[in-house]
């Protein structure tokens, strides 16, 4: 009985360190991932998807497009990974508190973040993961392997854009494949034999289970290049409103869990505390700072 209590507190402690040095600590473990599983899709797109495109004559350009594409997603992600996010250092700390203006809610002027032991620029926030404060911090990319701040916003937009794209490209080239298979092998317009010995027509899901049955890893991709196309139309939809309405992802959990935070000294107990973002300027002009930010000359050392 000890050690069937034993065991599990063990365990539960071993997951808890491994999954806290895994997320809050800077790996490369998701950088890798990341172009494994990037090489893995291309790997079968250009062994067996555009071979076979290729042999039945689609036209070049669209068989081109995912690796057009998939080039300047490289090029987004070495430059989101590589660049300095915005940190918020003791020699331009004083000019970036007057960038932007302190909302009284969300950030209060005056605040010293106990880590840096720098005066907390408004819209920054201090990342555990790379031990800096950034200045208009968004969140910690564990796929770039770097935050995401004011200086390289505009680039991991641009990253999660051509991403989304990449991967419809692919699942589109592919698709148009599949469908120009069934359509030569004229097998839309068969029957087959169900379990009782009866003649029905060719539904779906015989088509689909046709296709696995031929093409195993190009159809197992598609699923996957379709999943991962939905999911990340989700994300740049999303970062897209956030940055049409000049946010940031920690800007925007914090308001939303606003409603138990305490009201701030000067603010009567009785009434409550609304947030407001003060920062949005516009569409036009709020996206023009996501890839233009405002900037600030550091303060000469001595």
């Amino acid at each position: 009985q000890v050690l069937s209590v034993l065991i599990p507190s063990q365990l539960q402690r071993v997951t808890q360190r491994a999954l806290h040095r895994l997320f809050h600590t800077r790996s490369c473990l998701f950088v890798v991932l990341h172009i494994a599983l990037q090489a893995a899709v291309f790997g079968e797109y250009t062994w067996e998807v555009f071979v076979y495109c290729w042999e039945l004559q689609f036209h070049l350009l669209p068989l081109l497009l995912p690796y057009l594409l998939l080039a300047g997603n490289l090029g987004c992600f070495l430059l989101c990974s590589r660049a300095n996010p915005g940190t918020v250092t003791k020699s331009n700390a004083a000019s970036l508190v007057k960038v932007y203006a302190y909302d009284g809610v969300l950030f209060q002027r005056g605040l010293v973040c106990p880590t840096c032991t720098v005066e907390k620029p408004a819209r920054s926030k201090h990342c555990r993961v790379c031990r800096t404060c950034v200045h208009r911090f968004d969140h910690h990319c564990v796929w770039v392997n770097n935050c995401i701040g004011a200086s390289n916003a505009g680039v991991f937009l641009l990253y999660l854009l051509s991403l989304t794209a990449t991967a419809g490209a692919l699942a589109a080239v592919t698709a148009a494949f599949l469908i120009q298979v069934l359509l030569l092998s004229n097998i839309t317009h068969g029957t087959y034999l169900d379990a009782q010995g009866q003649e029905q027509p060719v539904e779906i899901s015989f088509l689909v289970q046709h296709l696995f049955l031929t093409f195993p890893r190009i159809v197992f991709m598609l699923g996957f290049v379709i999943l991962l196309t939905l999911v990340l139309g989700g994300y740049c939809s999303f970062s897209l409103y956030l940055a049409l309405t000049n946010q940031t992802t920690n800007e925007w959990c914090k308001a939303r869990r606003f409603g138990g935070s305490p009201h701030l000294p000067s603010q009567p107990q009785d009434r409550p505390l609304v947030y407001k973002n003060i920062y949005s300027k516009g569409i036009w002009r709020n996206l023009k700072e996501i890839f233009s930010p405002p900037t600030v000359l550091e303060r000469k050392k001595k």
